[in-house]
């Protein structure tokens, strides 16, 4: 029982919780809980505001300009200091807001925010509402006014951070306060993004539909606000499916509009049929040459690491790449210089990649991106026997070694009936020239087709086909297409320059494979985004596998089929490749020529391919054309200019394989004088073998390689005419005729 009024044992007869019991004691713990806590919500709410008025007060509106400017994302070369290019020139004409039509705005406040003129700069209902959408569904909803996008785009970062927030929604209050409603409309419509590089309405007008801003009309509108939410998603000339959900946005715009009574309803219905006429995308100059190929191979690097095309084209990034200045240039530079004249469909590509790190140092991916967007470096061809030293690794790493020996006689037939040639029916031997049995290390000099078929279906242990598969795989090489056929080794399932690269750096680098890469860091005006970080590599191959393999690719230099590669004047180890496709009608013809090679710095492979990448190189189209002729020339010409300033490396020598005696022996044969390259070539390939060929392999190696290295006459440097926009079409291959050159 409580007492009365005035009997308590408190001062004056004040009640205490001392006096009370039960119920009456609840009743009074809860009514004092009451009066303090809101006393102390009060204060609270007081501090609060008063906290608010004050960061109000203390926050400056900022210059635009330059903010703005700094939004642009620069791509730089690997030193940081050249400018590789941009991804979005910000291509904007500012207008004023009676340029615009009325619908048009009708459509962007439809869009993005239908309180705008009646909202104080941020609509708490509207962040109430994205906030419970993304915490219940998997859908992300924005929550944004266009005053706060206006805001953030022209005065803050695009991180989303919660203090960034914060300043957005002050900021957002402050130039409502200070700007009138089309004033905000008008700078919001002139800066935001539209994608295809275009910056504001009038900029998205020529953009999409090649008119200028005061010329659209309700459908045009529709679709630019539409576009707005994410140009790189909606944009129907970017992929076929943005065409559906472009729709489905627009359908949202114009339903909007009549909704708040901007468009009749039956004007509306009938304008949702369908989206208008939108123009494609215009190729920007920026890209020209090669710039766009690695431009746009930075971006699927970004996409992969979760940035969005929206922070890529206007997200102020500071993008850092892997591509060497100088290195691009002396490949643009050797490509120019040794292809041919007059040739306006064949296709040069190279790709460089440093071992041990993956990153990708140079690349050209064909003539020109404006031209022609398709990238020849990552798409590639058959690349002949220049697959070969992968089947090599798998046989050393199953039990062979260099001096195993094998028949090498053409043809040679198999247990099916199957019958495989070595090259020489250019050189009037239709049968292709036989060698004997000869071993492992002739057999890669040479580049002789039917020993290396011999090795792989006797390989040890068995099942060589598909060991010469996991060898390319491990080494870098994409599995899909890879058929575990018994010439497998000579090459007939396509393969980029770009992993030929990267599969040959792989035996360089002790047997270590590292995936490539070609974005080092990115940055913002907020500090680092991203850095690549080197994860060691995986063991493809054995060191003693390697340094036995590159053994044998150095003879192929010194003594074989790429000797113009000994104008490099350093220790270098490659393979040639012409590899040989199916014709429609049935006859076979030299699909793609190949040299890839590496020094102790640096991997580079170099294909020349021509029209849809499986059209005849041969018939007098190019003469001559083998992998050791115009591919081995490039690749050299490059080498010697990437190579200027770094030490001669000697390559480590072979190591003892498991179970067999360390290979310090080479067959001797005398090579012919390398030839003298001029515009002039000889119709026969530059090494003749003998007629009739020894029944052993020779041993005792030459003490020294050819000391006169080929002599070169540049081509002339004008490049041929437009290329064809059309990716290779995938053909048979003939199976058992790739020649070995």
């Amino acid at each position: 029982m409580k007492p009365e009024k005035g009997q308590g044992s408190g001062k004056k007869g004040k009640i205490r919780l001392r006096d009370t019991s039960g119920w009456d004691r609840a009743n009074y713990i809860a009514g004092k809980v009451l009066k303090w806590g809101g006393i102390g919500l009060a204060v609270i709410i007081v501090c609060g505001a008063i906290a608010i008025y004050i960061a109000y007060r203390m926050i400056s509106i900022p210059n635009p300009n330059a903010a703005f400017q700094s939004q642009t994302s620069t791509v730089y070369y690997a030193d940081g200091k050249h400018v590789l290019g941009q991804f979005a020139v910000q291509n904007r004409h500012s207008v004023p807001l009676s340029q615009v039509p009325v619908p048009v705005r009708n459509a962007v406040i439809s869009a993005e925010d239908r309180t705008f003129y009646s909202n104080q700069g941020i609509d708490p209902k509207g962040i109430i509402r994205a906030a419970w959408n993304d915490l219940t569904s998997n859908t992300t909803q924005g929550g944004s006014t266009i005053t706060q996008q206006y805001v953030k785009i022209l005065y803050l970062s695009q991180q989303q951070t919660l203090s960034r927030k914060i300043k957005e929604a002050f900021l957002a209050v402050k130039v409502d306060q200070e700007l009138t409603k089309d004033q905000v409309l008008e700078g919001y419509l002139n800066t935001i993004y539209y994608g295809r590089g275009a910056y504001g309405i009038d900029a998205a007008a020529h953009a999409y539909f090649n008119e200028p801003a005061k010329a659209l009309n309700v459908r045009q509108g529709a679709v630019l606000a539409a576009v707005l939410n994410s140009p790189s998603n909606l944009d129907p000339a970017i992929s076929r499916a943005n065409a559906s959900r472009l729709l489905q946005r627009y359908r949202y715009v114009l339903s909007g509009m009549a909704q708040m009574g901007n468009l009749g309803k039956a004007t509306a219905q009938r304008d949702m049929a369908q989206l208008p006429t939108i123009a494609p995308i215009k190729a920007v100059n920026q890209y020209g040459g090669q710039k766009g190929y690695l431009i746009q191979m930075v971006r699927q690097e970004l996409l992969a690491h979760h940035f969005t095309n929206e922070q890529i084209d206007a997200g102020g990034l500071r993008i850092v790449t892997t591509f060497s200045y100088k290195d691009e240039q002396a490949a643009v530079r050797a490509v120019q210089q040794q292809r041919p004249p007059g040739h306006k469909d064949l296709h040069v590509a190279l790709a460089s990649v440093q071992p041990g790190t993956g990153a990708v140092r140079a690349l050209v991916g064909g003539r020109d991106y404006v031209q022609s967007q398709f990238n020849w470096a990552t798409h590639g061809g058959q690349p002949g026997s220049s697959f070969k030293p992968y089947a090599l690794a798998a046989a050393l790493g199953s039990g062979d070694t260099l001096q195993s020996t094998f028949d090498g006689n053409s043809p040679l037939r198999l247990a099916d009936g199957t019958l495989v040639h070595n090259e020489g029916e250019s050189s009037g031997v239709p049968n292709g020239f036989s060698y004997g049995t000869v071993n492992l290390i002739t057999a890669t000099a040479k580049s002789i087709n039917t020993a290396y078929v011999d090795m792989t279906v006797h390989m040890p242990g068995g099942n060589g086909p598909q060991k010469v598969i996991n060898a390319a795989v491990a080494a870098g090489i994409p599995r899909k297409g890879l058929q575990p056929t018994s010439n497998v080794a000579l090459g007939i399932s396509p393969v980029t320059p770009l992993d030929q690269a990267n599969g040959y750096a792989t035996l360089d680098n002790h047997g270590v494979h590292v995936d490539t890469y070609v974005v080092q860091s990115v940055s913002d005006s907020g500090g680092q985004r991203y850095e690549h970080q080197n994860s060691g590599g995986t063991q493809a191959f054995s060191q003693p596998v390697a340094s036995n393999v590159t053994y044998a690719l150095e003879q192929v230099v010194k003594i074989g089929t790429g000797t113009n590669a000994l104008a490099l004047g350093r220790p270098a180890a490659g393979k040639t490749g012409t590899a040989t496709a199916q014709s429609p009608g049935g006859t076979e013809h030299v699909s793609s020529a190949w040299f890839v090679g590496y020094t102790r710095q640096l991997s580079t492979a170099v294909m020349y391919v021509r029209g849809d990448g499986n059209e005849p190189l041969d018939g007098g189209y190019l003469n001559p054309f083998y992998g050791g002729t115009f591919p081995c020339l490039t690749w050299t010409a490059y080498m010697k200019v990437a190579m200027q300033g770094l030490p001669v490396k000697q390559f480590p020598p072979p190591q003892k394989l498991p179970g067999a005696k360390p290979t310090t022996t080479k067959p001797t044969y005398t090579p012919p004088p390398p030839p003298t390259t001029t515009q002039t070539f000889p119709t026969t390939p530059p090494t003749t073998p003998p007629t009739t060929p020894p029944t052993t392999p020779p041993t005792t190696p030459p003490t020294t390689p050819p000391t006169t290295p080929p002599t070169t006459t540049t081509p002339p440097t004008t490049p041929p005419t437009t290329p064809p926009t059309t990716p290779p079409t995938s053909t048979a291959a003939s199976l058992f005729a790739l020649r070995g050159y």
